[in-house]
């Protein structure tokens, strides 16, 4: 056998080892490439479900800040659970406590179709950075509102509060 021939047969051998690795490499990147934009959409996800929780949260603070009378009669006090929405607003007018038990209902039936498990309260808090869907954790102390969003998300309760002082 010629050595030549011999050195060429190695060659090949080894050209094609060099393709191998190449082709498994490229795969790795492939799939670290793919695990990377899983993870940026997990993110993109949560962030959407973060500003609509602030989204609605804003829209409970701007309905207390156009019921004021409701609010200087307590009438957001306590709002816990979804309560029917009274029949006002549409073709009568309501009374300040009537449209604070229609403000939370609507925003009730809104939290829970924009959010997964979408859940919220509106109660006086002097520490409103707490609490679950389950138990709100409002202490009752007077001159400090807390608005609380609830939602689940991948199996994960989250949670976003915010203070308000009429």
């Amino acid at each position: 056998m010629n050595p030549l021939t011999a050195h060429r047969r190695r060659a090949r051998g080894f050209a094609m080892l060099e393709a191998l690795v190449a082709v498994l490499l490229l795969s790795l990147s492939a799939l670290a490439y793919a695990a990377l934009q899983l993870r940026g959409l997990s993110a993109n996800s949560s962030a959407l479900w973060r500003s609509k929780a602030v989204q609605l949260t804003q829209e409970m603070a701007d309905r207390m800040r156009a019921n004021q009378a409701g609010v200087a009669a307590g009438s957001y006090t306590g709002l816990l659970a979804p309560a029917a929405a009274p029949g006002c607003g549409t073709a009568t007018a309501c009374t300040p406590a009537q449209a604070a038990t229609l403000d939370y209902a609507l925003w009730s039936a809104e939290l829970a179709t924009a959010l997964p498990g979408g859940t919220g309260v509106v109660c006086l808090d002097g520490t409103p950075d707490d609490g679950a869907a389950g138990a709100p954790a409002c202490d009752g102390q007077a001159g400090t509102y807390a608005i609380k969003v609830f939602w689940s998300e991948r199996g994960v309760s989250s949670r976003l509060s915010m203070e308000l002082r009429p």
